[in-house]
C-alpha cells in the first residue's frame, strides 16, 4: 500500500516528466480547442516548439480528418466533447514546414472531480513508417497488374497477345500442357498463370525443377518414399505429386527427365495413381500436369533419350513462349517495368534510362532473354548513383559497337564467341559469367560441354 501511495505521489508531482517520455505525441485541448499542452515527442514529430503552440488554436496544425470540423455547439467547438473519445482515426498534421505527417489518433475526455468536462487529450501516433510501406506494396501490385501484362507477364506485342489468348484457352481444360522457350522467357510464370485461370486455382501449385535433382532424388521427391526405403530415410515423406493433388504440378525441364522416371511418369499419367519408393500400395491423384523445357524433345527421341509415349501425353496442349528478340518491340516497356521495380527495392532516385542505352537494349540479341534483362538492370542500378541510366552503366557486352543480330542469323559460332568472351570478361568466374547472361550454372555448364569450352583463369 505504501509503495502504491509512493507511485501515486511521484506521478502526481513529476506528471510532465513521464509524459515527456512517451513516444506518442501528446496534446491537451480546452472546450474552445486552445492548445495547453504538448509533450516533446509531439514537438519533434509536427516541428514546432512548445512556445509556438501553446496558447494557439488546435486548427495551427490542420489536421485533414478534424473530429471538431469547426462545429461550435453550446461553446463546445470539437465533437469529442459531446461523444467523449474518439478512437484509431488516420488523418495527417500539417508540420511547421508545410510538410503533413501521417497519424493513428486517439481522443478523450478529461473531467473535474464533480463529472465535468475540462478538457481533452489526444495521443499521436507516428504512421509514416507504416503509410511508405503501405506504398510500397501498393506500387508492387500495380506493376503486379500492369494494363500491359498479363499474370506478371509483361509485353504487348502482337506474338505476346497471342501467348495470353493461347493461356486463357489451355488454363480452361484438363488436359496436359507442355511449354517450349528458351532459358529466361518466363515458362514459370505461364505455368502460374494457367493454373490461376483454372478451376483447380484454389488448390496448390506445386514446382519441380526435374534438372536440379539426381535420378534418386527426383524420385523420391516426384512421389514420395516410405521409412527405411533407403539409407538415410528415417522417416515416410509425401511427394510432390501427392502435395499436388486436386491441383497442379508444374513439371520444369522435363526434358533432364531419367529414362526410367520417365517410364514411372508416364504410368501415373496413364493409372492416375502413384507408389511411393518402398511401397507398392497405389495412391490415387487427381493432378493437372503442367511441364516444360528449353530443349528440343523431337532431337530428344531420335537419341533415344525420351520416351514417345510420354511425348504425347505431356504435349496434348503445346505453348510456344517467343525469345526476346522476336518481339523487341516490349523491350521499352519491359526496361520501364524492371527499373521501376528496382527503384522500389533500393530506393535510389533512377527513374528512367537515356535513348541511347535504351537503343542498345533493344539491339541487343538477347541469348539469356528476361532473365538476362532484369540482371542488366539491378547491374545498372549497381553502379548508376541517381539520375538516368547511360550507356556506361550497362555491363561490359554492351561497351562494345552494338550491331543488330537478327533470330536467322544467329549461328552457334555467336554464342560460343559469347560464351568465350563473357567468361574471360569475369576471370572465369562461372557463377558470375551465368549472372551475366541471365542463365543458370546448369544451362551454362550444358552449353560449355555442347562448344567444348574448358574454364581455367581464362576460357579456351
Amino acid at each position: 500500500m505504501k509503495q502504491k501511495e509512493q507511485i501515486r505521489d511521484y506521478f502526481r508531482d513529476n506528471w510532465k516528466d513521464v509524459v515527456d517520455k512517451m513516444k506518442e505525441g501528446l496534446m491537451i485541448v480546452d472546450l474552445k480547442g486552445n492548445i495547453l499542452y504538448v509533450n516533446k515527442a509531439l514537438e519533434e514529430m509536427l516541428l514546432f516548439s512548445q512556445e509556438e503552440l501553446l496558447g494557439q488554436p488546435c486548427e495551427i496544425l490542420n489536421c485533414d480528418n478534424c473530429f471538431g470540423q469547426n462545429l461550435v455547439r453550446d461553446g463546445k467547438r470539437c465533437s469529442l466533447f459531446r461523444k467523449g473519445d474518439v478512437r484509431d482515426l488516420r488523418c495527417s498534421f500539417k508540420q511547421k514546414n508545410g510538410h503533413r505527417v501521417n497519424v493513428l489518433k486517439n481522443a478523450t475526455v478529461l473531467t473535474d472531480s464533480e463529472g465535468n468536462v475540462v478538457a481533452g487529450v489526444e495521443t499521436l501516433t507516428d504512421l509514416t513508417a507504416v503509410v511508405n510501406k503501405e506504398k510500397v506494396i501498393n506500387d508492387l501490385r500495380k506493376q503486379l497488374n500492369l494494363e500491359n501484362g498479363f499474370h506478371g507477364l509483361i509485353g504487348n506485342s502482337s506474338v505476346m497477345t497471342q501467348v495470353y489468348d493461347l493461356i486463357k484457352s489451355a488454363a480452361q481444360s484438363n488436359a496436359p500442357i507442355i511449354i517450349y522457350g528458351e532459358s529466361g522467357t518466363g515458362k514459370e510464370l505461364v505455368a502460374s498463370a494457367i493454373h490461376q485461370l483454372s478451376l483447380r486455382s484454389g488448390e496448390p501449385l506445386i514446382k519441380v525443377n526435374c534438372a536440379a535433382l539426381n535420378e534418386n532424388l527426383l524420385e523420391s521427391e516426384l512421389f514420395g518414399h516410405t521409412k527405411g526405403a533407403f539409407t538415410g530415410a528415417d522417416r515416410d515423406r509425401t511427394g510432390r505429386f501427392e502435395a499436388a493433388d486436386g491441383g497442379s504440378i508444374f513439371l520444369d525441364e522435363i526434358g533432364d527427365l531419367p529414362l526410367v522416371t520417365q517410364t514411372k511418369l508416364l504410368r501415373v499419367l496413364q493409372e492416375q495413381e502413384i507408389e511411393r519408393v518402398g511401397d507398392h500400395q497405389p495412391i490415387p491423384i487427381d493432378v493437372r500436369i503442367v511441364s516444360a523445357t528449353n530443349k528440343n524433345l523431337n532431337n530428344l527421341m531420335a537419341e533415344e533419350k525420351f520416351r514417345e509415349d510420354l511425348y504425347y501425353r505431356i504435349g496434348v496442349l503445346p505453348i510456344n513462349i517467343p525469345p526476346l528478340r522476336q518481339h523487341p518491340e516490349d523491350i521499352p516497356l519491359l526496361v520501364e517495368t524492371f527499373i521501376n521495380r528496382s527503384r522500389l527495392k533500393t530506393e535510389k532516385d533512377i527513374t528512367s534510362i537515356r535513348k541511347d542505352a535504351l537503343d542498345l537494349l533493344v539491339n541487343y540479341h538477347w541469348p539469356g532473354n528476361i532473365r538476362e534483362l532484369i540482371n542488366v538492370i539491378e547491374y545498372a542500378f549497381v553502379i548508376c548513383t541517381a539520375g538516368d541510366i547511360t550507356p556506361k552503366h550497362l555491363p561490359q557486352q554492351f561497351q562494345l559497337t552494338p550491331r543488330p543480330v537478327k533470330d536467322h542469323l544467329s549461328p552457334s559460332t555467336d554464342r560460343r564467341q559469347q560464351l568465350l568472351s563473357v567468361l574471360n570478361e569475369t576471370n572465369g568466374n562461372k557463377s558470375e559469367a551465368a549472372r551475366l547472361l541471365g542463365i543458370s550454372r546448369v544451362t551454362l555448364w550444358k552449353q560449355l560441354k555442347k562448344f567444348n569450352i574448358t574454364v581455367d583463369k581464362a576460357a579456351r
